[in-house]
């Protein structure tokens, strides 16, 4: 079946026209400029300087009457459960925010550009504003998978401290401003699934000649342990899958993985998502715009993707949990975990690779040594707080 079928048998609300909004010419406030006549002499100076401050004092008042109209890409398919429905809403925020100074148009992957094309999209200016992964980027630039995720690296809570407080932020944007792109935060999957197999994973022999979709740093170490990584857009995943152009794929989680229907072409779906365990997605604005933007609009902006980065995790977990419960009453699915030395073999490929990358780019070890130092001092700390609070409801 077609694609768009697919998605309209899935989701039932994909694919909804997009109406573009006409560009609004700029509306301006009329003055009424007060004049007096003076019988003294030096009047008229007088008069000339009430109208330079009248001048200066109105300028203001016509700048923040301007309203934009932009354009945001992202790489899910339009209407996308928690993902493309979160940009919807974050546009929405936006312009109710803004009292509709500001007006976005939301387009899923497909709709305007190929979904892989956003981080050029919005760099050139050809769309204002993009939402998807970092770790698409790695062609552009090996640093920016970093800000996505790691494997075996820190959950969502960690990344968005490290982001904010541990300097995370500060490297996102001096390596994206080279792009002529402005990163925030905007969403987090939490802990992903490991994917969905058609074979059993009982070593890490059984990753051989394995094609499986997987981006970021996770599918290099899928290359390292003699597997092929491809990375592919949502919307090809089910088809690739079904006709045996990859032997597996990994997605997010039990939500969106049931809406997709992998549960219908596959056999065994394992955990941990050992290769995103707490999965970073970004709102990428066009820098040189969002510059020139009022300082009101740049605020609403921010606080519209930090809005999205905590909503769209809470999303996840409640709906994650639902369909996880689905997928093992409803399905002949096996929910299997992997080996311990599956993963003990996993850990001790990707240690290999990141110390390949960290080597061969400078700014990847700048970004990793921050990192590195920030989830050290988390993994102490969590010792004596989640991960031992965990341990005891546990028994």
């Amino acid at each position: 079946m077609t694609d768009n079928l697919y998605f309209e048998r899935k989701y039932r609300t994909l694919m909804e026209d997009n109406q573009q909004n006409k560009p609004a010419s700029l509306t301006r406030q009329k003055f009424i400029k007060k004049a007096a006549i003076a019988a003294v002499a030096g009047t008229s100076a007088w008069i000339a300087g009430c109208k330079d401050e009248q001048k200066s004092s109105n300028g203001p008042a016509i700048q923040s009457r301007k309203t934009y109209r932009w354009n945001m890409v992202t790489t899910w398919p339009p209407n996308f459960p928690v993902l493309g429905e979160g940009c919807n809403a974050l546009a929405k925020f936006v312009e109710e925010a803004s009292e509709g100074q500001m007006k976005i148009n939301v387009y899923g992957g497909g709709e305007l550009i190929p979904a892989l094309e956003v981080f050029d999209a919005v760099s050139s200016g050809t769309a204002e504003m993009g939402h998807a992964g970092s770790y698409y980027w790695a062609g552009k630039a090996e640093a920016t998978q970093l800000f996505s995720t790691i494997p075996f690296g820190m959950n969502a809570q960690e990344m968005n401290s490290w982001m904010l407080f541990g300097g995370g932020v500060d490297l996102w944007r001096e390596l994206y401003s080279q792009f002529n792109l402005h990163p925030f935060l905007a969403g987090n999957t939490g802990v992903q699934m490991a994917g969905w197999f058609n074979r059993e994973i009982n070593s890490l022999a059984d990753f051989k000649g394995l094609k499986m979709r997987i981006p970021g740093l996770g599918g290099k170490v899928l290359s390292q342990v003699g597997g092929t990584a491809i990375n592919l857009p949502g919307g090809d995943l089910y088809t690739s899958l079904e006709r045996g152009v990859i032997d597996a794929t990994e997605w997010i989680g039990p939500y969106h993985d049931y809406l997709m229907g992998f549960h219908e072409i596959a056999k065994y779906y394992y955990a941990p998502g050992w290769h995103e365990p707490g999965s970073t997605l970004e709102l990428i604005i066009n820098k040189q715009k969002f510059d020139a933007l009022p300082n009101n609009l740049q605020r609403i902006l921010e606080a519209a993707a930090l809005r999205l980065n905590m909503l769209s995790l809470a999303e996840f977990d409640k709906q994650n949990a639902i369909y996880m419960e689905k997928i093992k009453s409803e399905t002949k699915v096996e929910v299997r975990f992997l080996p311990l030395d599956v993963l003990d073999g996993l850990r001790n490929a990707t240690k290999e690779i990141v110390q390949d990358l960290i080597e061969r780019d400078s700014f990847s070890s700048k970004v990793y040594e921050s990192f590195s130092q920030y989830k050290k001092r988390m993994d102490d700390w969590m010792n004596y707080t989640e991960k031992a609070y965990y341990n005891l409801i546990s028994v």
